[in-house]
């Protein structure tokens, strides 16, 4: 009896077309990727009108991220609660009304509030996006089916500054978050149309609440954002608040995964990582991830803080990562069932590597080429290395085992990508305070050059003041320079580890196994 379900559930087959099916639930990504970034470049302006400094304005990302990162993993519970469909509807209106708050908000803590409420309709979109492709194409159109969804995962985010920043500079920032009524309407409509549920992903009843499952993951969850957002500003372990968090969060954690494993009808099903494939492909998404996200936040800064890059201007030279990854989409998609997809996911890495070590060569003379082709190598990486892994990783699994595990594969990645968020922040910190401290040595009167360095701009500046004044204006010059030459040396470090951190992983790809897709599909 179980065989002939599992064969019914496996031969099931969508009503229309996936392609158009595709449409709404592409939207839908769209939206939730789109806004994990596009309000970075807006938060200055956000805090501004709110009254609220730098830090407490942070509040508007975390708890977006806190949010969607509870909601992720139960969203194989919701599904079976309300059933996938409804539960999807729900989401996205979830997510339209609490954008329209977003954009109407006129305080902090109303802020706050809407994007808990959006991170809540959000969390579950990309998940059930991931999913819903992967169960509606066909085996031999998984690839396909995989490059369309690897253009909402990479190219979004990186769409996200430039569009925020041009809609901020322009409009106002309240638009940011306007655009996305029009574009919820229309897939509200379609999934309403388009969208069916397969007999596995109905509605099922005695559904029980796991509440100490609930409750250990939003501990666990909360506590891991808070001190990756506001650990480094803390000096990390040496305070004593994030010492005792991060007892609370692991403890949590461990708590959390015992709980799933020993008891039944859990939030999650963590059987799936039984599967190797699944396992190793979600490894390597994790660090593709946080690779992704890092870079994004840091590059930004560095074109800003030390080139004088505006908002807008930063967000633009990362529109060619953005082709770049389109380019290798499209490519992964047309060669999926060609070639073995782990010599593309190896590719995918071996660029993102290249592309690292190119950014860890910049220096304060560059030209915008010098970051436009590390940047197009880079995206290029991206688009090879996350379409196969997402395909190799989910080949292997049953139909009815798909929004489980997607819901599981995109906590991982959520939280890789806050981890290497919060990473490369200190990493600069902390080996640009390692360079300084070497460098410093150098300005001392016994050094010969730093002697006729100063003389010479303390010379310049005395035809404009006293030559007291100047001397003290060209050490602190000089000083200047050193900080600066540090902070880069900080950035050249952090890239540098990042690309190597790639390179790792490449030997895992080999424990994947490759599927014929088409000698799979006959079968099936």
């Amino acid at each position: 009896m179980a065989e002939e379900q599992a064969l019914t559930q496996e031969e099931w087959k969508p009503k229309y077309n996936p392609w158009i099916v595709s449409v709404p639930i592409i939207g839908a990504a769209f939206m939730f990727v789109l806004d994990e970034t596009i309000a970075n470049v807006a938060l200055l302006h956000m805090a501004g009108s709110f009254s609220a400094s730098r830090e407490e304005a942070l509040w508007i990302l975390t708890s977006y991220l806190i949010a969607s990162g509870i909601i992720i993993p139960a969203v194989d519970w919701f599904c079976k609660l309300m059933g996938r469909k409804a539960f999807f509807t729900f989401s996205v209106i979830l997510f339209v009304c609490s954008s329209f708050l977003c954009g109407i908000s006129n305080s902090l803590g109303m802020m706050i509030f809407a994007r808990i409420l959006q991170g809540i309709g959000g969390g579950a979109l990309l998940p059930l996006a991931q999913a819903i492709l992967l169960e509606n194409f066909s085996i031999s159109e998984r690839g396909k089916a995989m490059a369309l969804f690897g253009m909402v995962v990479v190219i979004a985010p990186i769409i996200g500054p430039v569009l925020g920043g041009w809609i901020t500079d322009n409009l106002n920032w309240s638009w940011i978050f306007f655009i996305n009524i029009p574009i919820g309407v229309t897939t509200i409509i379609l999934i309403k149309y388009l969208l069916e549920d397969p007999p596995y992903a109905r509605k099922q009843k005695n559904i029980r609440i796991d509440t100490i499952g609930f409750f250990l993951l939003t501990i666990w969850l909360v506590t891991l954002q808070i001190i990756l957002d506001k650990g480094n500003n803390a000096d990390w372990f040496n305070a004593v608040w994030v010492r005792r968090m991060a007892i609370v969060s692991v403890l949590a954690a461990v708590f959390f995964f015992i709980s799933q494993l020993k008891r039944k009808n859990t939030l999650v099903d963590l059987s799936v990582f039984k599967d190797r494939n699944y396992s190793v492909g979600t490894l390597v998404q994790v660090v593709v991830n946080l690779v992704l996200l890092a870079s994004m936040a840091i590059l930004p800064q560095f074109l800003q803080t030390l080139m004088g890059y505006n908002a807008y201007l930063s967000g633009l030279t990362m529109m060619p990562r953005g082709a770049g990854s389109l380019t290798s989409v499209l490519l992964s998609g047309a060669l999926a069932n060609k070639i073995d997809n782990r010599l593309l996911l190896c590719v995918g890495l071996i660029c993102i590597g290249i592309a690292g070590f190119q950014l860890s060569e910049l220096n304060l003379d560059i030209s915008m080429t010098s970051i436009s082709v590390p940047n197009f190598i880079l995206g290029l990486g991206m688009g090879f290395s996350m379409v196969p892994s997402i395909a190799l990783s989910a080949v292997t699994l049953n139909n009815s085992q798909m929004t489980n595990a997607a819901g599981l594969q995109n906590l991982l990645k959520n939280i890789g990508g806050a981890i290497g968020t919060s990473l490369s922040g200190t990493m600069i910190a902390r080996c640009s305070q390692m360079h300084q401290y070497e460098m410093v040595k150098n300005l001392n009167d016994l050094n010969p050059v730093y002697q006729e360095r100063l003389s010479s701009m303390a010379a310049g500046l005395a035809q404009y003041t006293h030559p007291v004044t100047a001397n003290y204006m060209a050490q602190n010059m000089m000083y200047k320079q050193l900080i600066q030459q540090s902070t880069l040396l900080g950035f050249v470090d952090t890239f540098r580890m990042f690309s190597i951190a790639a390179m790792i992983i490449i030997p895992t790809v080999f424990l994947l196994k490759n599927i014929d897709y088409k000698k799979e599909e006959q079968e099936n």
